[in-house]
């Protein structure tokens, strides 16, 4: 596990935190150096401090995910930037959770605990997810949750752990509307510092990389807002009708 922190203190509590829970831990007091630990190691997850020198956190957050092998490390953001436009740019940028110092660390202990298992770090084997987890597909859109992928029209595309849970919910029930609430109660529980808006970033940076996936602009997005309910992955695969 990687801890990005500019202040030794802060950087240390953290470490003591993660370590009395049995986590490896590194340490990285700026951003450059960060990313050098990440690209000469395979963590489990990043705490990374928005304010660093040299690179900083929103930059590192930047890296991580338009590098293929880092692209689905858990990122739990740090900051004392505490407005909702700092927390929505933070998550549109690729963070999957967000916490504002100063910070509980048994807050900041069950944060972490959380994004592992929901990225299924550390929590069973290859083998025991294959078994539970099947091969979703939705319309053009496919989910393999053994895997960790997304595929739209037949192409990759890299998702956050958000996105991916996110578009895992809607796969599971193609063609059903959930609501934003219902998103967000199985993304975050009961959490008060995340809104209804975070919905909203993960599904607009979900509907951006489907449309980059998609081969041309005949196909019908296959993420449809259905104003005033919420969303839903359309299994339909017509293209629209010509007017």
């Amino acid at each position: 596990m990687v801890v990005a922190e500019d202040d030794p203190d802060q950087a240390e509590l953290v470490r003591r935190y993660l370590e009395h829970e049995g986590h490896l831990v590194s340490l990285a007091h700026d951003g450059r150096a960060a990313l050098d630990l990440l690209r000469g190691q395979r963590p489990d997850l990043l705490v990374l401090d928005v304010m660093m020198p040299r690179v900083d956190g929103l930059d590192v957050c930047r890296v991580v995910r338009a590098e293929p092998r880092l692209a689905d490390l858990p990122v739990l953001m740090l900051t004392a930037r505490a407005s909702e436009d700092d927390l929505l740019l933070g998550l549109d940028l690729g963070a999957d959770d967000y916490m504002t110092k100063p910070f509980s660390p048994r807050e900041l202990m069950a944060r972490i605990r959380s994004l592992l298992r929901r990225s299924d770090r550390g929590t069973d084997t290859a083998a025991d997810r294959e078994a539970h987890s099947p091969v979703l597909r939705a319309g053009p859109v496919t989910v393999d949750r053994a895997r960790h992928e997304v595929w739209a029209y037949g192409r990759a595309i890299r998702c956050t752990l958000g996105e991916f849970r996110v578009l895992d919910m809607l796969a599971e029930h193609p063609g059903q509307v959930l609501s934003r609430a219902q998103i967000l109660e199985r993304l975050h529980g009961a959490d008060p510092f995340i809104t209804p808006r975070t919905v909203d970033v993960h599904i607009m940076n979900l509907r951006r990389k489907i449309k980059d996936a998609q081969p041309d602009t005949e196909h019908v997005m296959p993420l449809v807002t259905v104003y005033g309910v919420g969303y839903k992955l359309t299994d339909d695969q017509r293209t629209p009708p010509r007017g």
